[in-house]
């Protein structure tokens, strides 16, 4: 778990007023910049961490440590996953696996029930993986689908993202709920069981609900990161050959079904897997070690491209040639995207040395407020001022936690969901995930607003209305 999100809330280093206007100043040049002067978000979300560290006050020696810190952080922790998750998914791609795939979904599930089975595929990669890596790995399925169904990419891909995005953030063994537990002293036993029933509604108003609309709002077609050589010239242009290997060879046999989605599902295996050793076995046993590490993200992700080498690559007829060219190719693509998503990590840290979200929490703490809705409003005003789902969920917990005492059981875990529903709330410019999504879908800032920002404040809300919902009956 990346250190720097654990660390105590950094205190303020300057008044109320110049710490607030010093986010917003940075918030706003970021958005001026990108959606105005068309400056690269890389170069944008960079001169915004410089600003808003120093309008707060913070030395500039400081700001630029801090940056580098949030930057190497960031990169450390997602960058290998997305690179490995852009080799599997372009393998997935090449082979005929993700055509596979879609064509068994497309052929079993019509229009109207597309979206609900995105949702339930997303929910189920994101119960045991991280927002990140199920995203990586779904991108491919989530193109082709919107291909080959004709239905909007955001109608298919917005109940995907809702299934991942909300057991990233209520149901454990995520990190965020999990550290909730453990502050409060939930039983994770009961969090889970809990977490699940209300993630579950939460994903069907946040997913193909609300997909429906935003779909009408903003129409974008799929962009061409993972278009593979047999739908390469769907709008009459010729595909390269180069650029997608077995262009020549378009009688090439495809990866079954079964074999494509085990390997899919393998490192989703290898990581719930080391989740619920974690959960069941005891530390220092031969069988938890194993698991643990056979199911560390970098290494589950490594050993499903090895293996996709071999069962998509090799099993579609696909020679050492074109793999090695396959999995070449997939890494420009995702270069800029690395770069964005690592800067938003810095400006996501000059955020927290300036203690703006130690001035949020000193703020509502000692409210009247009910409990279950305190703890939400404090979770939603760090992740507003932070980015950071788990910055908020640490926070927000830390605060609630002298008053676990005069809970029951149940209670206590209704305060872990609530917490967590927060830490979601309307991900915006200081989020890495915003850009994330924004440049995998092709989205424009406004767009990803109306979108993905949208869908997280759904998942919000709805989260929360379906815990209060839960503690008139607990």
């Amino acid at each position: 778990m990346n250190p720097l999100a654990l660390a105590p809330p950094q205190q303020p280093v300057a008044g109320g007023g110049q710490l607030v206007l010093a986010a917003l100043l940075g918030i706003g040049l970021i958005v001026v910049l990108i959606t105005w002067l068309k400056v690269h978000p890389f170069l944008s979300l960079t001169l915004g961490s410089l600003t808003v560290g120093l309008v707060a006050g913070l030395p500039m020696a400081d700001t630029v440590k801090g940056f580098g810190e949030g930057f190497g952080s960031t990169a450390a922790s997602v960058g290998a996953l997305i690179a490995l998750g852009a080799m599997f998914g372009k393998l997935l791609a090449d082979s005929g696996g993700a055509d596979q795939i879609v064509d068994t979904i497309v052929g079993r599930a019509g229009p109207r029930a597309l979206p609900w089975a995105m949702a339930l595929v997303g929910a189920l990669i994101g119960l045991p993986m991280f927002f990140e890596i199920g995203l990586v790995l779904l991108m491919p399925v989530i193109f082709l689908v919107a291909r080959r169904s004709g239905l909007s990419l955001i109608q298919v891909g917005i109940p995907a993202l809702a299934g991942l995005s909300a057991m990233h953030g209520l149901v454990p063994p995520h990190p965020g709920p999990l550290v909730a537990i453990d502050a409060l002293k939930a039983d994770l036993g009961v969090t889970l069981g809990l977490g699940v029933l209300v993630a579950l509604p939460t994903i069907a108003v946040s997913g193909p609900l609300f997909a429906r609309y935003a779909a009408r709002w903003v129409n974008v077609p799929a962009p061409e990161l993972y278009r593979t050589a047999e739908n390469g010239s769907e709008n009459g242009a010729e595909a390269d050959p180069e650029a997608d290997p077995g262009k020549d060879e378009p009688e090439r046999s495809r990866p079954s079904f079964g074999l494509t989605l085990g390997t899919v599902l393998l490192p989703v295996v290898l990581m719930m897997g080391k989740a619920l050793a974690d959960i069941l076995a005891d530390e220092g046993t031969r069988v938890r070690t194993v698991l643990d590490n056979l199911g560390t993200p970098l290494v589950a992700l490594l050993i499903a491209v090895v293996v996709a080498m071999f069962t998509l690559g090799l099993g579609s007829g696909m020679d050492r040639g074109r793999i090695a060219t396959s999995l070449e190719r997939s890494l420009p693509p995702i270069a800029g995207i690395l770069l964005i998503v690592a800067a938003g990590g810095g400006f996501k840290q000059t955020l927290i040395d300036t203690g703006i979200g130690k001035l949020v929490a000193d703020w509502v703490d000692g409210s009247g407020m009910s409990v279950l809705l305190l703890a939400w409003v404090v979770a939603v005003l760090i992740r507003l001022a932070t980015g950071s789902a788990t910055v908020a969920t640490v926070t927000a917990s830390g605060i609630m936690a002298p008053l676990v005492t005069t809970l029951s059981t149940g209670e206590t875990s209704l305060l872990v969901l609530a917490i967590g529903a927060g830490s979601l709330f309307f991900s915006h410019v200081n989020d890495a995930g915003f850009w994330l999504v924004k440049e995998y879908f092709g989205l424009s800032v406004g767009q990803n607003i109306k979108t993905w920002s949208l869908m997280e404040t759904i998942i919000s809300v709805s989260g929360l209305v379906f815990v209060l919902a839960l503690g008139l009956i607990i």
